[in-house]
């Protein structure tokens, strides 16, 4: 059971990436993308929304493609959001959707493949960095600033299961993002240097991670950790069998995502497992709203999350730090009945996504809070 917990919950919920050959380097060094122009998402587009995909560069020279939402008939300058998530999924699932409701909402949307996954540009494929998947935020926002319909004092970042705790580490970083919200979030550095509930939280465990980590490099750098677990086992914790249903059903199921099929690089993560990136949370001053599912398995990380951010201190957080000097702004929203999956699309009452939906997402909640905060 315990391989099966931690091989579901490392590879399945959170790292994944896809291969991606449909690019070329221009004379410049920049690179060209060809991006697929029809609607292949997980969800049906918004007759309420203008949709169309763009690219934008980082200032590690890579190339992100993203799909970029517009409520129609709107003039003048407006709000914007940039998305992005959960950890190894793709613009057409999750990040997409959140991408495309908050235009319904009014604002200008920006829901983008991080480096080296999805669309986006970067070899080699399935690789992932602190501090490169924290400049993929704070470039977008670089992008929706210079956008005519987008007032560039008013943006915010959406980030979804593991990328809720790279929102976190860009908004302590970028004080241009005005309001954040992490949705389901994992701390991905936590996750991946002390295991899940920190059961292996000791100086041993991390060391013989390291030596298995170092040996693969050089036996096959380019060897795959998988996706999510497939076949499901019989005895698969519920959470297990939320990701399967989520991510290899038809209820989200993608080609290009990594979560949905052969997952990402073993040594891709490998800077996640000697990092910890929310050091500087507590020095948040923007707005910010955590947001988990009562009966998330992951719930734990957004509640210390919130808790060092606020406070300075939290279980899982060796440092003690001083308390936020802008408390006052920072929310922590647990939604009654929600399981950690639930918050990718809102959820079914069967599985394959059948049934009646649950609407777990709250909507009008997330609009509300941006809309306190960037006005």
């Amino acid at each position: 059971m315990k391989r099966v917990v931690i091989a579901a919950l490392l590879l399945g919920g959170m790292l994944a990436g896809c291969t991606n050959k449909e690019q070329t380097k221009t004379e410049d060094n920049m690179t060209t993308l060809n991006l697929t122009q029809e609607w292949d998402k997980v969800f049906p587009l918004s007759e309420k929304v203008n949709h169309k995909k763009v690219t934008f560069e980082t200032q590690y020279g890579l190339t992100l493609a993203a799909d970029l939402y517009t409520p129609k008939d709107a003039d003048g300058k407006l709000p914007a959001i940039a998305v992005s998530g959960p950890f190894g999924a793709i613009k057409e699932q999750s990040s997409g959707l959140y991408a495309m409701r908050m235009a319904e909402r009014g604002y200008v949307t920006l829901a983008f493949d991080p480096s080296y996954t999805g669309e986006s540009s970067g070899e080699p494929r399935r690789t992932a960095s602190p501090d490169i998947n924290t400049e993929d935020f704070m470039a977008a926002v670089d992008y929706l600033s210079k956008q005519d319909n987008v007032d560039a004092e008013k943006i915010g970042i959406i980030g979804i299961c593991g990328w809720g705790g790279i929102a976190l580490n860009a908004a302590a970083a970028d004080p241009r993002i005005k309001a954040t919200v992490a949705s389901t979030m994992y701390d991905m550095t936590r996750v991946s240097g002390n295991g899940y509930y920190d059961s292996d939280d000791k100086e041993e465990a991390r060391h013989a991670a390291r030596e298995a980590l170092a040996k693969q490099r050089l036996t096959d750098p380019m060897a795959m950790a998988g996706g999510v677990v497939d076949p499901l086992p019989d005895d698969a914790p519920q959470f297990v069998k939320d990701y399967f249903d989520y991510y290899k059903t038809e209820r989200g199921y993608h080609k290009r995502s990594g979560n949905s099929n052969d997952g990402w690089r073993t040594i891709g993560t490998q800077a996640y497992a000697n990092s910890r990136f929310l050091y500087y949370i507590n020095e948040i001053r923007s707005a910010v709203l955590v947001m988990h599912g009562e009966k998330a398995h992951s719930r734990y990380f957004g509640e210390a999350a919130y808790k060092y951010m606020v406070e300075g201190k939290a279980e899982g957080y060796n440092v003690v730090g001083k308390p936020n000097p802008n408390p006052a702004n920072k929310q922590l929203l647990i939604i009654p009945g929600a399981s950690h999956c639930d918050l990718y699309d809102g959820g079914y009452t069967e599985l394959v996504g059948k049934g009646e939906p649950k609407n777990m997402i709250p909507w009008d909640k997330l609009a509300e809070f941006f809309a306190q905060y960037l006005k």
